[in-house]
């Protein structure tokens, strides 16, 4: 049986024009070589999985190939990475500033990579303190951190900053297709844009996910699928009860949401994403804001077509009842019933044109 590579390592990028969403940095960092204007310490910070690592390595390998201290075979020298959680002590630090001291036997420069740095202990962080300040002329360190709020000022003043930030929902969209297509996988793409939606900006998350419903679909991955995996409600079922509601189905909005409680959901997720989608089909009345949706492209255009049943005050006073029943979920001695009284209003929002907003609000 052969050993299983996942997503995020297999696709690791290699060369700074492979990274994703973070062309501020590795434009930066390319320069820098170019020029000869590289600092000797540098410090990646931004949230988890968005490449700090992964360009201190590429930065690394660079500096080896323009040192000449790189093996036919493509093997880096002088590349030495600790990992700050698992050697955080001030002795790690002691043994780490006295081999710093000795000028590497192959090529000009040693790079040292540490990453998680804010899991140094306080000792740790002093003991760093002058070596960092005064690094030999054959030292660069490349420090990487989730947290930069938890490293001293007195280190950072001593860093050159580096701020990554998270990646777009559409830039990690266009990774996964391309990855699709190289792995041979059927998708839909608004499938794909929930998955990047739920990684909430970082792109190994996103490659977590991607993973793991290409084994549970089988390799085809479906919007129905990765609503089913990732446990969260489907567009259409949102666009089915706001149909029933448009219809005054007061007993089949109540039906429908019952199944979607049966199915584990949380009554309160519910309403506020059903608040949401109210939201959405305001922006998508008008053109101008359709971009402001965060949704695929067929979703968007479900939006649309969904919009024009509704008029624009009908779909403001449906977002109040949602953000009404979203506020007072928790303070309710019945909560369903809260959710439920909800949508009985909603169902009542076309009847006459009447404008049903809970007495209660008015008071």
């Amino acid at each position: 049986m052969e050993n299983f590579i996942v997503s995020a390592r297999k696709y690791r990028p290699q060369e700074f024009d492979t990274v994703v969403g973070q062309a501020h940095v590795t434009d930066t960092l390319e320069h820098a070589i170019s020029n000869n204007q590289l600092a000797q310490a540098l410090l990646f910070c931004g949230p988890r999985g968005v490449g700090k690592t992964t360009c201190a390595r590429i930065l690394a390998r660079k500096i080896n190939e323009i040192d000449g201290s790189t093996s036919e075979d493509g093997f880096a020298y002088n590349i030495f990475e600790l990992d700050a959680a698992s050697n955080n002590s001030v002795d790690d630090i002691r043994d780490l500033t006295d081999q710093v001291r000795f000028a590497p036997q192959v090529g000009k420069y040693k790079i040292y990579i540490i990453d998680e740095v804010h899991m140094l202990s306080s000792a740790a962080f002093n003991a760093f303190l002058k070596t960092l300040e005064e690094p030999p002329a054959h030292a660069i360190f490349i420090l990487a951190t989730t947290e930069k709020h938890k490293i001293i000022p007195t280190i950072l003043s001593r860093c050159q900053i580096y701020d990554f930030k998270r990646i777009t929902i559409e830039d990690i969209q266009e990774h996964l297709k391309k990855i699709a297509e190289k792995e041979g996988v059927k998708y839909e793409d608004d499938a794909l844009y929930l998955i990047a939606q739920k990684a909430d900006g970082a792109l190994r998350d996103a490659l977590s996910i991607f993973d793991r419903l290409l084994t549970f679909s089988q390799g085809n991955i479906t919007l129905a699928k990765a609503a089913e995996v990732l446990n969260i409600l489907d567009y259409d079922q949102y666009f089915s009860v706001v149909d029933l509601a448009f219809e005054n189905n007061i007993p089949g909005t109540l039906s429908a949401f019952n199944e979607i409680v049966k199915k584990g959901f949380d009554p309160h997720i519910f309403i506020a994403g059903l608040g949401s989608h109210f939201r959405d089909l305001m922006m998508a009345q008008n053109p101008s804001t359709l971009s402001l949706i965060e949704a695929g492209e067929k979703t968007k255009a479900k939006y649309a077509e969904q919009s024009k049943k509704w008029i624009p005050q009908q779909l403001i006073d449906a977002v109040e009842i949602c953000n009404f029943a979203d506020i007072n979920y928790k303070n309710s001695k019945n909560p369903r019933l809260t959710v439920e009284i909800a949508l009985m209003q909603l169902s009542s929002l076309s009847a006459n044109g009447i404008d049903v907003k809970k007495k209660s609000s008015e008071s």
